[in-house]
């Protein structure tokens, strides 16, 4: 399924007043159990930098939910938030001037494939749901390490080849079909990081038994709706009142589980000081 038109709609409705926006950016961390993976991630190594000033590398940063976050939550942080969309970082852009945060937030076009313009610059990198679309992911993480400075971290969340993008059986379609690969097995992963020049230094699995069904219930089947006929947007909103409170409590209990195994792979690194 060709996941983009149906990010595209959603972008060009909810981007049209800073309040839809706002509400687009909590339906967007409230739904996607990633997010709460990753916030919590966030949260964890920011604050261990204390009071100082942190600089955050948001690597691909689509709609930028997490560049707003950051710098919503954490009044020590700025932002340099690229991606290749010139659409999304326009609109994305247009919103942040909109809010008290337009001087903490840059947005800017890059190819992660190619060298960026900053070297020793950033004390964090973020990279959700980013990777899956790159076919040389080896480069983007030469030019992540590149961007960091000495001792930054890079958090990285893709999915894993344990069911990641939906695809449970060898020869099965991806739900998603912009991926350029289905999901990495973790030791994969973690051989390009250190290949790269970065220290792995924490993994974990996310999306396990029932963050993948909380998944089915608050994204794949209503993302499959719309993508079918947009004519189902009433129906999806009566199915999020319905299957929402349960898929909620399925997120919760995932994030707060050991999984041994999952779709989802949230992978932190370091560059060496």
């Amino acid at each position: 399924m060709d996941y983009d038109p149906v990010k595209d709609r959603l972008g060009r409705f909810f981007w049209t007043t800073p309040a839809r926006t706002k509400a687009f950016y909590r339906l967007l961390d409230t739904v996607f159990l990633r997010s709460w993976y990753v916030r919590r991630a966030l949260r964890r190594r920011i604050e261990a930098f204390g009071d100082r000033p942190v600089s955050v590398l948001d690597a691909g940063t689509g709609f930028g939910q997490y560049a707003y976050w950051l710098v919503d939550t954490f009044p020590n942080v700025d932002v340099t938030a690229v991606d290749v969309k010139d659409d999304y970082l326009a609109r994305a852009q247009t919103f942040m001037a909109q809010t008290p945060y337009a001087g903490r937030v840059v947005f800017e076009n890059a190819d992660l494939t190619l060298p960026l313009e900053y070297e020793d610059a950033f004390d964090l990198a973020l990279s959700v749901d980013v990777m899956e679309h790159i076919e040389d992911d080896r480069a983007v993480f030469r030019h992540v390490l590149a961007a960091l400075k000495p001792g930054g971290v890079f958090i990285v969340n893709t999915p894993s080849d344990q069911g990641g993008s939906g695809v449970t059986e060898e020869g099965e379609e991806s739900f998603i079909g912009e991926h350029v690969r289905d999901g990495y097995p973790l030791a994969e992963l973690t051989e390009k990081l250190e290949t790269a020049g970065l220290e792995v230094i924490e993994t974990d699995y996310a999306y396990g038994p029932a963050g993948s069904a909380a998944w089915r219930l608050l994204v794949k089947w209503p993302i499959q709706a719309l993508n079918a006929s947009w004519l189902t947007a009433p129906l999806v909103g009566a199915w999020y009142a319905a299957a929402g409170p349960v898929g909620l409590a399925l997120n919760a209990v995932d994030l707060r589980a050991d999984n041994a195994t999952g779709t989802g792979l949230l992978v932190t690194s370091r560059k060496p000081a």
